[in-house]
C-alpha cells in the first residue's frame, strides 16, 4: 500500500493530574466528537474517574442517541436523552438544545451543566475539573461557569490553522498570564489552554 509520512503529536491536549477528580465534560457543535472520545478514554484510563458529559447543538445530533435510563442529578423527567455510545459506555449524559428536540434541555448546554453542578457538595465542587470543546461563546460561558462555582476549567480552542506547525502564527490567541499577556499558538502550544488564561477573571 501507500506510505504516508505523519508530523506528531503537535500541541498540548488536556492534563488529568489532579487526583481524585470527577472529569465535567461539555461540548458544543463541532466540539462534539472530541470530548465524546475523551469522555470514553477517562472512563477507561482505570484511575476511578467517573465522567460526566453534556452536549449542545443548534442542528439534529450526529449521533445515535436514546432515552436514558442512568439518572443525572438535577435534571427533570423531561430532559432525559443520552448519545447512545455513552448511554452504552454506562456514562452519565444529557443534551442541549434550543432547537426544541425531544428530551433535551431547551437551553445552553452550559446552562445544561449548571443545573448538575448546584447539586453538589462543597468537598464535591472541589474534585470537578471542566473539560470543554466548542465555539467561543460556548467556552466563555463554561470559563464563567467555573469562575463562579470556583472550579478547575481547561479549554479546548478551535481556531483556523494554516500550517499546524507553529510556523506562520495564523491562529494566535491573547493568553493571560501571571508575568503578562502573551500570544500563544493554538496549534503548538494549545488547542487546551487553562481557562483563565484566555478569559481572565
Amino acid at each position: 500500500g501507500d506510505e504516508v509520512s505523519l508530523m506528531g503529536p503537535i500541541g498540548i491536549g488536556f492534563n488529568f493530574e489532579k487526583p481524585n477528580q470527577i472529569p465535567v465534560v461539555i461540548g458544543g457543535g463541532v466540539g462534539i466528537p472530541p470530548v465524546l472520545f475523551l469522555a470514553e478514554y477517562l472512563k477507561n484510563l482505570n484511575q476511578g474517574y467517573a465522567p460526566i458529559a453534556f452536549y449542545g447543538s443548534e442542528l439534529p445530533f450526529p449521533f445515535a442517541t436514546v432515552k436514558s435510563s442512568i439518572k443525572v442529578d438535577g435534571m427533570n423527567n423531561d430532559n432525559n436523552t443520552s448519545i447512545a455510545d455513552m448511554e452504552n459506555k454506562n456514562i452519565p449524559c444529557r443534551l442541549a438544545s434550543l432547537n426544541d428536540f425531544e428530551g433535551c434541555h431547551q437551553g445552553y448546554v452550559t446552562e445544561l451543566a449548571e443545573q448538575w453542578i448546584r447539586t453538589l457538595s462543597k468537598e464535591e465542587l472541589k474534585r470537578i475539573v471542566i473539560y470543554a470543546c466548542g465555539p467561543e461563546p460556548m467556552l466563555q460561558a463554561a470559563a464563567k461557569l467555573a469562575e463562579v462555582y470556583q472550579i478547575d476549567c481547561q479549554l479546548s480552542l478551535e481556531e483556523f490553522m494554516a500550517c499546524a506547525i507553529g510556523g506562520c502564527a495564523g491562529c494566535v490567541v491573547e493568553v493571560t498570564l501571571p508575568e503578562g499577556v502573551a500570544m500563544k499558538r493554538v496549534c503548538v502550544d494549545g488547542p487546551v489552554f487553562d481557562a483563565q488564561s484566555i478569559f481572565p477573571r
